[in-house]
């Protein structure tokens, strides 16, 4: 008797803190961050610095209810705004993943090329992103041309370091066993090079991401046709009582999508490190 009546007890105290665990942490931060920001607003005035409450009147209509809403030219929601903005990084990230992981391949598996291309790739990766923008603007004298440049030639150093580093961190064991069982060099690739480097190439890939997403929206502040970037640069020019508001929903948007950005290539990492191993 004494067992059966304590149970139930016992039981609705495992199902409660689950739940409680799970939510509270968000519920808590995220709400003490909103409530600090909408006090800072309140001392500093709204004109300054608006707070969340602000923001969503202020960019309710269109803005939130209608993301999708164009007005033809750059007048657009923000959902398009932030799929143009993709369409350049994918193109210039997919560049980069493809010449960073060849490049970092090439480089990692010889030591001589390694050795001597190091000093180059040290001082071009430190180089910011918006500093190589005059110069391709000059070469490909097209703003959209010279954006996907940037998020390239920005993403694609940590793609061909990380590379590098996973073939020269491969097991000594690997290796010999390779030499034992005299390998061919396509299988000693696909067989003990790709399973091994994958976390490192994705580890260089979720870096680049962020980079390339960084790269975009700074680069399209500088001069572009529509994109995210863009839209917080004209909102800032317009100068209107709603421009404050319109900037910070536009950074949150610009926040979130680089998370989602970062969490699906390591998902696709975790995915390609299970099927390899």
């Amino acid at each position: 008797m004494a067992l059966s009546a304590v149970a139930p007890h016992n039981q609705s105290k495992r199902i409660t803190p689950i739940w409680v665990s799970r939510v509270s942490p968000y519920l808590i931060c995220i709400g003490t961050f909103l409530v600090v920001w909408q006090l800072v607003s309140l001392v500093l005035g709204v004109g300054r610095l608006p707070g969340p409450i602000n923001v969503i009147v202020d960019t309710w209509d269109p803005y939130i209810i209608h993301p999708f809403f164009d007005d033809g030219g750059t007048s657009k929601g923000l959902a398009w705004q932030i799929l143009i903005s993709l369409q350049r990084v994918a193109m210039g990230y997919g560049l980069a993943a493809i010449v960073g992981i060849t490049l970092g391949g090439i480089l990692g598996m010889n030591r001589f090329l390694g050795k001597g291309f190091d000093p180059v790739i040290q001082v071009l990766r430190t180089v910011p992103p918006l500093a190589w923008f005059p110069i391709t603007l000059m070469v490909f004298q097209d703003s959209t041309t010279s954006a996907i440049f940037v998020i390239f030639i920005t993403a694609i150093w940590p793609i061909i370091i990380n590379t590098a580093i996973g073939i020269r961190e491969i097991p000594e064991d690997y290796i010999n066993v390779a030499r034992v069982l005299k390998l061919p060099k396509n299988a000693y690739i696909k067989d003990i090079v790709i399973p091994a480097t994958i976390p490192y190439v994705f580890a260089g890939l979720r870096i680049a991401v962020g980079l390339a997403w960084l790269a975009i929206v700074a680069a399209e502040m500088l001069k572009a046709d529509g994109g995210i970037g863009y839209f917080i640069w004209d909102a800032y020019n317009a100068g209107g009582d709603a421009s404050s508001s319109q900037i910070i929903l536009a950074i949150i948007y610009v926040g979130i999508v680089g998370l989602l950005l970062d969490r699906l290539v390591a998902f696709a990492g975790r995915k390609l490190s299970k099927g390899a191993a």
